[in-house]
């Protein structure tokens, strides 16, 4: 199936509809992938699926990503959106603060965002507002960390009894 979109044709539109609210724009392995800013991400996402022309109604995937040395923007939240009559993928990406890290929940635009939410609040603490039920999804209740950010160790360091040689170390 041929689309009708294009790359270009996506940011142009993007770009005249937000302006200032599209702070970076690339095609890694040709794939759209814009930077907003928190505050308009959720109003950009609603209008790229009402928007008849584009019509990028399918969310993907929603995830997270720290960048514990990223100061100021050590969380990401990723969003990754499909039009089924088109054909196209776009990635949209945001950054939060760890002090911070709140964004608009986008479940009133498409409900499957409600479990990646719940699981991207469960593993990185972003608080998703409006969601209506942000707990944790995988992790124990009484837990009080979030374990995909990159806090801890990944190994004890006081280990003697393991050979790096084994490891490729």
């Amino acid at each position: 199936m041929q689309s009708n979109l294009n790359n270009d044709m996506v940011l142009e539109l993007l770009q005249k509809q937000f302006g200032e609210a599209i702070i970076t724009a690339d095609t890694p392995y040709d794939l759209l992938t814009i930077e907003v800013s928190p505050s308009s991400c959720y109003d950009i996402i609603a209008w790229i699926k009402d928007e008849p022309t584009l019509a990028i109604a399918y969310l993907t995937n929603l995830g997270g990503v720290h960048y514990p040395q990223n100061e100021g923007r050590e969380l990401a939240v990723v969003y990754h959106l499909h039009s089924l009559t088109n054909n196209f993928r776009i990635r949209i990406k945001t950054f939060l603060s760890i002090e911070n890290p709140s964004i608009a929940s986008i479940v009133a635009i498409h409900n499957g965002a409600n479990w990646m939410e719940r699981e991207t609040f469960d593993f990185y603490g972003i608080q998703f507002e409006g969601h209506p039920n942000l707990v944790r999804i995988l992790n124990e209740d009484s837990m009080d960390y979030f374990p995909m950010r990159k806090e801890y160790h990944l190994e004890d360091e006081t280990r003697e009894d393991k050979d790096d040689r084994f490891f490729g170390r």
